[in-house]
């Protein structure tokens, strides 16, 4: 089937797409996915003035190539349980392969809450191949040369107006005869540093998202001009780039340690900026780039996992993709179920126009961390994780590889520091926690509908603490 959207035709493929979304089948959790290519003439974008640090950027389109590339779909099963949102993945390609980082974070609140959800192979590497932190080729030619020979992208200077056509082309084709009410972008990472370029530049001539979830941005922008954010000596990492003061619709931003006082780049405290109408951003207190969920838990959690499972799949580690490391990576989960608070907060301000509450910001000197007597950050959004501790996490990671600096450490209190902080064993401990829990749903950093999934879990790893 082919049919012509605003921008580009848009083909159905048939077949299961190449996008790892976890390791259960995805109509396990009332779900369907399906494949389209999408085909059209992008544009590129450049500025007659020097890309200045407020991010109030002003371009005009200065190329045109072809292109083919695909998007991925999912949908509710029950066509009745589609809540009228759709969530526009930019795909993360910094491992060389199309990562769907947001879904993997947040899949649990968006299935849950019936969203649908649409992943964007924007970037050559995803489809193509390059260079990536990795250094690996996981492209969708190099998975399926014979269901994607066909795809061709010109190159990362056309990614915008792709991500920009891309939305245009979600219809009720895309969505099973659904019909979207507002479209929302996502990117983490990699992807977030693409979407800060895409909303300072393109979003004011593309209008094509009603909202954006910026997942993880360190401080500096993607370039214009396609070069890799990897290997291109000429961009400039070290300088921090705020978004426009002008936004046009709601922004949010989720920011953890590790991306806030910088990783393998400039850390996002050199592009910090105060909320607005139009923005929120919220630091994490206690969290990495990456952690045990991202690679452990996401893959598993389907909303009905055993909660052995999820307590082992939290369970501390010094192996990280095969590298044994001489700490352990975070383990702590307050990433994961912030992100889908924020992600349902910002959904609301854009169906209703009530704003997200703003968030204290993490407490840095000197572009570091300020610490707490346990040795945990300060400020920021507080879970208690972090005001009930029985272990010290962090986004400093270690300097063994690119992957290690993102993924942050952790360290569980020795026995007789959990007996010194909770006395009365874990009667006390299950008290303290629960009410720094309530507090932080009660303030709008953690879902209502996670409460229990989080006191099963905080009762399970008492158990080990001290250990």
């Amino acid at each position: 089937m082919s049919i012509s959207g605003d921008a580009a035709t848009l083909t159905l493929v048939p077949g299961k797409p190449a996008l790892l979304l976890g390791a259960f089948d995805i109509a396990s959790v009332g779900y369907v996915a399906e494949e389209f290519f999408i085909s059209g003439t992008a544009s590129s974008y450049s500025s007659a003035a020097e890309l200045s640090p407020d991010g109030r950027w002003s371009v005009t389109p200065s190329g045109a190539a072809d292109f083919t590339t695909r998007i991925v779909a999912l949908t509710p099963a029950d066509r009745t349980r589609f809540n009228g949102t759709v969530l526009v993945e930019w795909l993360n390609v910094s491992g060389g392969i199309d990562a769907p980082a947001v879904w993997m974070m947040a899949h649990r609140e968006l299935i849950r809450a019936g969203y649908g959800y649409v992943a964007v192979s924007a970037q050559r590497v995803g489809v193509e191949g390059g260079v990536n932190m990795m250094g690996l080729d996981m492209s969708l030619k190099s998975q399926n040369q014979q269901r994607y020979s066909s795809l061709q992208h010109p190159g990362d200077a056309y990614s915008y107006d792709i991500f920009s056509q891309a939305g245009r082309v979600i219809g009720e084709e895309v969505l099973r005869g659904l019909r979207a009410e507002h479209l929302i972008a996502l990117g983490e990472s990699q992807s977030a540093l693409f979407l800060t370029t895409y909303i300072n530049a393109v979003d004011p001539l593309a209008q094509v998202y009603d909202g954006f979830l910026v997942h993880s941005r360190f401080g500096p922008a993607a370039p214009l001009d396609g070069g890799s954010i990897f290997d291109a000596p000429e961009i400039n990492t070290t300088q921090g780039i705020a978004f426009r003061s002008d936004l046009r619709v709601p922004l949010v931003t989720i920011i953890t340690e590790t991306d806030l006082f910088g990783g393998p780049r400039q850390g996002y405290h050199s592009a910090r900026q105060p909320d607005n109408q139009r923005l929120r951003v919220w630091e994490i207190a206690g969290t990495a780039h990456a952690d045990n969920y991202t690679i452990q838990v996401a893959p598993i959690d389907t909303g009905s996992a055993a909660l052995a499972d999820i307590v082992a799949a939290y369970a501390p580690t010094n192996v990280l993709m095969g590298q044994e490391l001489d700490h352990c990576i975070n383990f702590a989960p307050q990433h994961h179920y912030v992100l889908q608070a924020a992600l349902s907060q910002l959904c609301d301000w854009v169906r209703t126009s009530w704003p997200p509450p703003s968030a204290a910001p993490l407490e840095l000197s000197g572009g570091q961390p300020i610490l707490d007597a346990l040795g945990l950050t300060q400020g920021g959004v507080r879970t208690p994780w972090v005001d009930v501790p029985i272990a010290r996490t962090s986004g400093v990671g270690g300097d063994e590889s690119a992957m290690s600096s993102i993924f942050g450490s952790g360290e569980q209190f020795d026995a007789a520091t959990v007996r010194r902080l909770y006395p009365g064993g874990v009667t006390e401990y299950l008290e303290r926690f629960t009410a720094s829990l309530d507090s932080a749903i009660q303030s709008g950093f953690i879902l209502a509908a996670d409460r229990q999934e989080i006191l099963d879990l905080a009762a399970a790893t008492f158990a080990a603490a001290g250990d």
